[in-house]
């Protein structure tokens, strides 16, 4: 699948038109200027760290033309270029046309970034003052000089500027390859700028990752009355989340390259039907993050084994949810028994909220099952009104001083607690655990009594309790009346009594819900004036990120509430209304939305003149989320200990839909018919025409590829 476009290109535009075609796994831009036609094409190989680029030239003319080609880039290093600038040493190997930089001042990271080209570089420059001179960036003084400099960088605000000169014959094209990329040592550096430029081998390779995107993308497709909802989830929402949040941990407006605890582990929700092998490897991988105390890193990076310890109260939880989210998927409850480190560290004392320092793993080594009993027995710490301590946050960061001195409680936090505790017991009984899973039923009777006394305010269930006893999400409140999550969760944990489920679905769709906008917001009025001081999230802006936009995360939430509570005509009018292709459909739409249409923005703008507008894109936990719900909660495609069901949830003017799912080398191809306009639940299940009881298929990895093997009639 491809996204086309038409742009302007900077730095340097003419008035041209500009083609961009975005597809999984790579970019192509095309121009025609001066009689060249300009293809560049764009692909990040994933046996390296590098990005290959292939530029294609076509002489239009009858005549030779000779061409100087300038690739630039300013190099980072480090976190920003404020820290790298003069740290940044620049050479030149002649040998092996390799343009190599390394960071001086981080010598521990053995970080060598390298420039190469399929042409001869003809001259090079690692100063930017000297490349930019008196111009700017559209129009440098570099590309006026004969050469360039051959200047270091060393000292000095650094950039990497490399010539290359052309020759194209009378109506002769030619492709030309320039890759930039990090290794460990020089010689590897060497081996990938020589293995890297050759064409032929490049153009293999190009095919290559285009099939490895178009099979594990294709593993699961879905054909539904709504383009906009087949587009996003036939690949580019998958695409999101596995190069952004799980490959790169980056994005245009994030770009930290951390593993979060929390964030992590959610993006898998999603993955698991493309591969949960990768859910498995990836609760492994969480786990060695975790104290021997139960609470855990909320952010680390690899290469440093340096990360962050708090105070956040839910973070821990999601091991345990992805755990049990994985055992029920796939039935594998092995996973418990695999054995990982702890890591060791200071516990942080009364009044530190968090620390980041360096911590190394533990000499302490338990089962997976232990891991998920430690953050469970830390996460019940309790306060006077019978709910969860809030900590310095609870799903929400910007809540950090709800709780900070310890007495803060969070409802949400009570909700997800109480689902924990409902799928963990299961896993303790099995396990022979009676006591503690008896420890878990008392506790979560009493939490449900507490979620529906303490945490209800009338018409929707209250968000926190502050330190001091104040309330978030009060109808008593100036600010912060009503918070989403709340709403959604007490469906979705089911810990919500059934009428206050419904009665506060009802004011989340009264009071959140902006049609107008396309928007669904996390919490309304935004913190600006009161006298609550909720932490952070009051130095945003009213209606920007948490405070009172929408945050897709939460939105997301809703909509799966609304399933589960049967209504399809609402889930998927939000479903559709919160989907980014839905603001770009015209240029006024796309001019207010302003990001990308082919992925989901982590929030929206909800007030003031920027209202609809799109906030941060590629790096948000919500891609997974906004899969899962369309998968699994809309169109109901449920995978449960090695069967499959359907349990959709759809409007009732959709007559049929169908799904293709791919499960190891058998193809399931579903059809869902909807003769009685029905909204939910299926009424016959058949399998090559024959009923099947109990409406479940025992899913075999081996049949092949077999036609119409089930169909579902609701």
């Amino acid at each position: 699948m491809e996204i086309h476009g038409l742009c302007g290109l900077n730095p340097m535009p003419d008035e041209n038109d500009y083609y961009i075609t975005y597809g999984f796994g790579y970019a192509k831009y095309k121009h025609l200027s001066d009689n060249i036609s300009q293809d560049l094409d764009i692909f990040i190989p994933r046996e390296i760290a590098g990005k290959i680029q292939i530029l294609h030239l076509e002489n239009r003319q009858a005549k030779r033309k000779e061409l100087k080609i300038v690739y630039y880039m300013k190099p980072v290093l480090d976190e920003d270029e404020i820290k790298s600038n003069g740290f940044l040493k620049l050479d030149y190997n002649e040998n092996s046309n390799l343009i190599t930089l390394v960071n001086t001042g981080k010598s521990q990271t053995n970080q060598i970034l390298y420039v190469s080209s399929s042409e001869k570089i003809k001259s090079y420059t690692g100063s930017k003052k000297n490349f930019i001179g008196k111009g700017n960036i559209s129009n440098p003084e570099g590309l006026n000089k004969i050469e360039l400099d051959r200047q270091d960088s060393i000292g000095q605000e650094a950039c990497i500027a490399i010539e290359i000169k052309v020759t194209l014959e009378a109506l002769e094209g030619k492709d030309i390859v320039l890759i930039f990329g990090v290794e460990q040592n020089m010689l590897d550096c060497q081996d990938r700028a020589y293995q890297y430029t050759n064409l032929n081998y490049i153009s293999s390779l190009y095919e290559t990752e285009k099939r490895y995107w178009r099979e594990l993308l294709g593993r699961l497709q879905v054909e539904t009355p709504l383009e906009s909802v087949n587009i996003m989830l036939n690949g580019w929402i998958q695409y999101q989340t596995i190069c952004s949040r799980l490959l790169g941990r980056s994005g245009y407006y994030q770009s930290g390259g951390a593993y979060g605890f929390r964030d992590q582990l959610q993006d898998m929700i999603g993955i698991k039907y493309l591969e949960p092998k990768l859910l498995k490897k990836q609760i492994i991988k969480h786990s060695k993050h975790q104290f021997i105390e139960g609470d855990v890193e909320h952010w680390w990076h690899d290469e440093t084994q340096r990360g962050i310890r708090t105070r956040f109260s839910d973070d821990l939880l999601w091991l345990v949810y992805l755990t049990e989210e994985y055992i029920k998927f796939t039935g594998d409850s092995k996973i418990l028994e695999e054995q990982t480190y702890y890591l060791s560290g200071e516990v942080l004392p009364n009044g530190v909220d968090e620390k980041y320092d360096l911590y190394l793993q533990s000499e302490i080594k338990e089962s997976i099952y232990q891991h998920c009993i430690r953050a469970i027995e830390k996460a019940i710490s309790f306060g006077e009104n019978g709910l969860p301590k809030i900590g310095t946050g609870d799903w929400n960061d910007g809540f950090s001083t709800v709780g900070n001195l310890g007495k803060g409680e969070s409802v949400w936090l009570g909700f997800f607690l109480y689902l924990i505790l409902d799928r963990f017991i299961p896993i303790c009984e099995e396990k022979q655990d009676l006591e503690l899973a008896k420890k878990y039923k008392t506790i979560m009777l009493e939490l449900k009594k507490a979620l529906n006394t303490q945490g209800w305010d009338g018409r929707w269930y209250r968000r926190a309790f502050t330190d001091t006893g104040e309330i978030l999400g009060s109808i008593q409140n100036e600010e912060c009346r009503i918070d989403s999550i709340s709403q959604s969760w007490a469906t979705i944990s089911n810990a919500g009594d059934n009428d206050k489920k419904y009665i506060s679905m009802e004011s989340l769709e009264k009071h959140l819900i902006d049609r107008e906008n396309g928007i669904i917001k996390l919490l309304d009025p935004p913190f600006e004036k009161s006298s609550l001081e909720p932490g952070y999230i009051k130095s945003y802006l009213p209606g920007t990120r948490e405070n009172g936009g929408q945050y897709t995360h939460a939105a997301i939430w809703a909509i799966i509430a609304e399933s589960m509570l049967g209504f399809g005509d609402k889930a998927v009018e939000y479903y559709r209304m919160i989907n980014p292709i839905e603001h770009s459909r015209t240029k006024e739409e796309a001019g207010k939305y302003k990001v990308e249409p082919y992925v989901i923005a982590a929030d929206v703008y909800g007030a003031g003149n920027l209202v609809g507008r799109g906030g941060w894109t590629w790096y948000t936990g919500s891609s997974s989320w906004f899969y899962e719900a369309g998968i699994r909660y809309i169109l109901g495609l449920k995978i449960e200990n090695g069967f499959l069901k359907l349990d959709p949830c759809i409007p009732s003017n959709w007559e049929s839909y169908s799904i293709k799912y791919k499960f190891g080398e058998s193809i399931y191809n579903i059809q869902v018919k909807n003769p009685e306009r029905k909204m939910s639940g299926i009424s016959i299940l058949k399998l090559n025409g024959e009923i099947v009881e109990n409406n479940q298929i025992k899913l075999e990895q081996n049949r092949g590829s077999l036609s119409n093997r089930s169909t579902a009639i609701k």
